[in-house]
């Protein structure tokens, strides 16, 4: 199809309005409306604060110590973009919104391109406005920008072997390389596991193995990889190879870390409950799972989703948004067999009852409160309901009643119903729910960093990890217990070990403190 024929070709009319309006609702809408998130927003933000700090475009830290999480590209990124925009919730979060934006035009184009514009823009507004892409697609993190460099792979590699065309194998080697960069091994895994299980199935042995060790792309995929890996290794030692390999990809792998583990069944509700609105949707084409295996694209779309499901369900350590990695392909077939759900009832059921809880969001927290035994927790709740002001109540009692006009006026085309309902969603995260969970929880750790930045005095963090204080604060704090005549920042249940201190800040369980006695005894 001609550039010229796309612009004019009536779906794209109909629904680019719709994908405009899907990725700023999705990734820019309120992008610096709320403070940056604990943990994984302040680790990564607090890291690339002090690689500008120390001019050290090599390694990361965070509270002056080596930090081996992640490879480097996106603290890259993010340096550049605050360079531009300031340290701040929009310099921080802007290369992720972009990344997620480009992941979200690359599905699109590829739905295009393999089957026709409608399902590839179909595919694109689902993805853009379902909860767990709008909340990670706009986070400081990594994650869009991995997701975007595995889709990217994906797509080239299927195009490889439907049209043999080489560009397309070294469009898949820059990504994988990228994605190495971005997040590391599971960049070449995904892609490398998939395509060979897809040839398998095949048939095509020789296929695969002219795909997978072409000398062309493996040296494009070590030339992006190797000078940062060899780099940061001759930096760093066998630290690195201990901290970043070991513990942080295959220590994930066969233990828990930090608490993160879950049974074999721990992605099923990740996967209804990350799709929503779309959840009966999502429910529909499974049913239809027979189908997939109809075609090489389906069931490649099969492949890549399974692959990630299983693998990461075996994996001991499970975080949510691990799933992310195979639910690209997910919202493809959902476009595909988007008539699969005639019912409206059913198909508005999911994204009523979503609107439904988060009106009734803080009556619930009231309720869960007496059974809360965390007393950090229950000050964080403590007169919860000023965060849910009436614009919140107002806004999604307004989203729910929409839901119900979809699900029984008939005359309301079902698709775009249902485009709208994912508007609401996005919108409704962005614009209330995060900034309520933000005044909840990071609110105060920003206000108290705000006292010591007035101040011009160092502090540590005392019992507490919470690394947007090094940003708001604007400096490296050490993670130590303090002493007599030092700033520290804890939260409240750390009062019973605070000797004489006088108290420079408290709200919603964070505690700020200058020490003025010894510690008490533990």
């Amino acid at each position: 199809m001609s550039s010229h024929r796309f612009a004019t070709d009536p779906d794209v009319v109909r629904f680019l309005p719709w994908l405009i309006a899907a990725l700023y609702a999705g990734f820019f809408f309120n992008l610096g409306g709320f403070p940056l998130f604990d943990l994984d927003e302040g680790a990564f933000g607090s890291a690339t604060m002090e690689m500008l700090a120390r001019r050290d475009f090599v390694s990361t830290w965070l509270y002056g110590e080596p930090r081996y999480d992640k490879p480097i590209l996106i603290y890259w990124l993010q340096a550049a973009s605050v360079t531009l925009l300031g340290l701040n919730e929009i310099g921080l979060r802007l290369p992720s919104a972009i990344a997620a934006t480009l992941w979200m035009l690359l599905i699109a184009a590829f739905g295009r391109r393999v089957l026709d514009a409608r399902t590839g823009i179909v595919a694109a507004i689902l993805a853009a406005t379902s909860i767990e892409v709008a909340i990670l697609g706009r986070a400081a993190i990594a994650d869009a920008l991995l997701n975007l460099c595995i889709a990217g792979a994906m797509f080239a590699l299927f195009l490889y072997y439907r049209e043999r065309r080489v560009r397309w194998l070294y469009a898949a080697a820059a990504a994988i390389g990228f994605g190495m960069l971005t997040k590391g091994p599971v960049a070449l895994l995904i892609p490398l596991a998939v395509s060979f299980l897809f040839h398998a199935i095949k048939g095509e042995w020789r296929l695969w193995l002219r795909t997978a060790l072409h000398p062309g792309a493996i040296a494009l995929v070590i030339a992006i990889v190797l000078p940062w890996y060899v780099a940061q290794y001759l930096r760093e030692g066998p630290a690195f190879i201990e901290g970043f390999i070991f513990r942080h990809n295959l220590g994930r792998f066969s233990a828990p870390m930090e608490g993160h583990g879950g049974g074999p069944w721990f992605y099923l509700p990740v996967a209804l409950l990350g799709v929503l609105p779309y959840t009966a949707l999502l429910i529909g084409t499974l049913a239809a799972v027979r189908q997939w295996f109809r075609d090489d694209l389906q069931l490649w779309l099969l492949l890549w989703f399974a692959f990630v499901f299983v693998f990461f369900s075996l994996a001991a350590t499970k975080l949510p948004h691990y799933l992310l990695y195979g639910m690209t392909p997910l919202f493809l077939l959902m476009a595909i067999h988007r008539d699969r759900v005639a019912n409206r009832f059913w198909l508005f059921l999911p994204p009523l009852l979503l609107f439904l809880l988060l009106l009734f969001l803080p009556q619930l927290v009231d309720l869960a409160l007496p059974y809360l035994r965390d007393e950090f927790v229950q000050a964080q709740l403590a007169d919860h309901h000023a965060v849910f002001g009436h614009g919140y109540q107002v806004y999604f009692a307004l989203a729910a009643m929409l839901c119900m006009a979809c699900m029984f006026w008939r005359r309301l085309p079902r698709l775009l119903s249902l485009f709208a309902a994912g508007l609401l969603t996005a919108v409704g995260v962005a614009g209330h729910l995060a900034p309520s969970f933000g005044a909840i929880q990071q609110v105060p750790v920003r206000d108290a960093a705000y006292v010591v930045r007035a101040l011009d005095e160092p502090a540590v963090m005392w019992r507490l990890n919470m690394p947007t204080f090094n940003i708001y604060s604007g400096r490296i704090v050490e993670k130590r217990e303090p002493q007599v005549g030092e700033i520290a920042v804890t939260k409240v249940t750390s009062r019973r070990r605070l000797g004489e201190h006088e108290v420079l800040y408290e709200s919603r369980g964070i505690l700020l403190v200058r020490i003025t006695g010894p510690l008490r005894e533990r």
